[in-house]
């Protein structure tokens, strides 16, 4: 039995309260590895995907398997938490830890940018989900935004079969060649503002795959991608918090919908 429908059971609650409150269980969500100090004195082979350079760790290519944090937990720990800004990123260079500089104003006008892409989608928003060559672990996450727990139904946001009537271009995988056509052909399909968002680490980086001739290391190497949202795969509170905040609903620096 799922251990959703226990705590249904047991704690008498159809959905999460979430973002209206927080969540205890979104806040302990265990996301990519971070860099406790320099990395640069680290093995680049400890990963398998290369994500820890001189420069700290990559978590878009971080697949949580956790060698890094059980060989060197002097430098290295989990990061926490499936929700807040910092969750997901809002440029690839962001989820570089210790990331590249980014001053406060240039975050917020790259959230500004997007709010202003998709006003127009904030009481009512429908998404497209394509599988471009994923390993199925990010579609049983996104399959739990339809359950009683999560409801995603109640934030206003509907699934669609049809990229005619989407806002929000969902994509998971990393980027399989056979894809390539199909995923442009959807996004050149969905009518303006519309947003890319990349679930997952193969998503973002091609993860293990990502040095395979048959990807492209990444989805956007075929479509532009607005908010980046690495794990391996994330949560389901990480999935629809980047959706909050890809159509400007998740206020900065608080939990909650405007």
């Amino acid at each position: 039995m799922s251990i959703w429908v226990l705590r249904w059971l047991r704690d008498g609650v159809v959905t999460t309260r979430w973002p209206g409150r927080p969540d205890p269980y979104a806040d302990g969500w265990r996301g990519p590895a971070r860099a406790l100090g320099p990395t640069n004195s680290v093995d680049p082979a400890l990963c398998p995907t290369g994500a820890i350079s001189a420069q700290g760790v990559d978590q878009g290519r971080c697949i949580l398997c956790g060698r890094c944090v059980a060989e060197r937990p002097d430098l290295f720990a989990w990061s926490h938490g499936a929700t807040g800004p910092a969750a997901a990123g809002l440029s690839r260079e962001a989820l570089v830890v210790p990331e590249t500089p980014e001053t406060d104003e240039a975050v917020e006008a790259a959230r500004a940018r997007l709010r202003q892409r998709t006003t127009a989608l904030r009481r009512s928003v429908h998404v497209r989900h394509v599988d471009a060559g994923s390993d199925g672990s990010e579609e049983w996450e996104i399959q739990a935004l339809l359950g009683p727990v999560y409801d995603i139904h109640r934030l206003g946001v509907f699934f669609t079969a049809s990229p005619r009537h989407a806002d929000v271009l969902l994509i998971t995988g990393a980027g399989a060649r056979g894809m390539s056509g199909p995923l442009r052909t959807t996004y050149d399909g969905m009518p303006d503002p519309k947003v890319v968002i990349a679930v997952g680490t193969d998503a973002v980086s091609g993860g293990l795959l990502r040095e395979s001739e048959a990807v492209t290391g990444g989805i956007a190497a075929t479509v532009p991608v607005d908010v980046w949202l690495p794990g391996s795969p994330p949560s389901p509170f990480g999935i629809l918090n980047a959706m909050l905040i890809a159509v400007g609903q998740l206020a900065d620096g608080r939990k909650g919908v405007r």
